[in-house]
């Protein structure tokens, strides 16, 4: 379908709304009714922003969006001025990531302000997003997960602030932070143990924090797993557990061909993601002499 003349149509939309927004300052308008002008304004320029986007001319319609948006906060619309820097941002998305960011962090402000705190952290996620595949940036979309768990934490959504957390532990880990993704696996495993429905994902959080005990020293993991399965005995009879431990064997031996073939064995019935298998590389590289790959 042709959608060239939607940009046309669009285009005389902001024309005309320029126009009442100009019209609205004049001295007689201010008398007689300034305000309703800006409200015409604000409808058009969302309509354009409308027909912009099914022209898929994104920054056009970004741009229409913040209009409507700043126009919105001179009537003290706050609730709408938030919603168009939000549908701003999806504009912008696919033309402009770094304006899209700046859009959505405005909507945030608004929200912020209105304590709107769970559609704040919402955004803040959709900012982690965008430097995670876009700007690849993870140490700013960490810091936008760790954003968005704090205020669901504020508002009682646990399970929404501990999404985010793992995201923050799985990139911290990738960082060679492994404190700070130790403590929040730990964390979060020991909130799933004592839920009926998330009891059996307690033993992926372990796992993944006895890895990282293992990047800092294999001591450090020895001690881990038994911490481990002191708090959760489940974890004992789990094959993430049994792995750990003969990884550790094999290290203490310095036995490579051990170690590759242990991780083999768990891989042939649970895949490894590219999380685990960054992870027992590297661990596998502290064995002496190690050269080879995992597989």
């Amino acid at each position: 379908m042709d959608n060239s003349g939607k940009e046309v149509e669009a285009m005389a939309l902001l024309a005309e709304a320029e126009r009442k927004v100009k019209n609205s300052q004049s001295f007689f308008s201010g008398l007689f009714g300034g305000s309703s002008k800006i409200e015409e304004a604000c409808e058009m320029y969302s309509r354009a922003a409308n027909m912009f986007k099914m022209a898929k001319n994104w920054s056009a319609a970004g741009n229409a969006f913040c209009q409507a948006a700043q126009l919105h906060l001179q009537l003290q619309s706050k609730h709408d001025a938030a919603t168009c820097f939000v549908d701003a941002g999806n504009a912008f998305k696919k033309a402009d990531p770094q304006e899209a960011i700046n859009c959505l962090m405005r909507a945030i402000e608004i929200y912020t302000d209105m304590g709107r705190f769970t559609i704040a952290a919402k955004h803040h996620i959709s900012i982690a997003e965008i430097y995670e595949t876009e700007l690849v940036d993870i140490e700013k979309a960490i810091a936008h997960y760790e954003q968005s768990a704090d205020y669901y934490k504020g508002e009682e959504s646990n399970s929404s602030a501990n999404k985010c957390l793992l995201k923050v532990a799985g990139y911290a880990a990738q960082l060679e932070q492994y404190q700070k993704a130790i403590d929040i696996y730990e964390q979060v495993g020991t909130t799933a143990m004592d839920s009926p429905l998330l009891k059996y994902s307690a033993k992926d959080y372990f796992f993944k924090a006895a890895l990282c005990h293992f990047c800092i020293d294999s001591l450090n993991a020895k001690l881990a797993v038994q911490k481990y399965e002191e708090l959760f005995p489940a974890f004992s009879d789990s094959r993430e557990c049994k792995l750990v431990k003969k990884l550790l064997e094999a290290h203490e031996e310095q036995n490579v061909d051990g170690y590759t073939e242990s991780v083999k064995e768990y891989d042939s019935i649970s895949r490894l993601d590219q999380w685990l298998t960054t992870m027992l590389l590297r661990i596998k590289k502290t064995i002496q002499g190690e050269e080879e790959d995992l597989r």
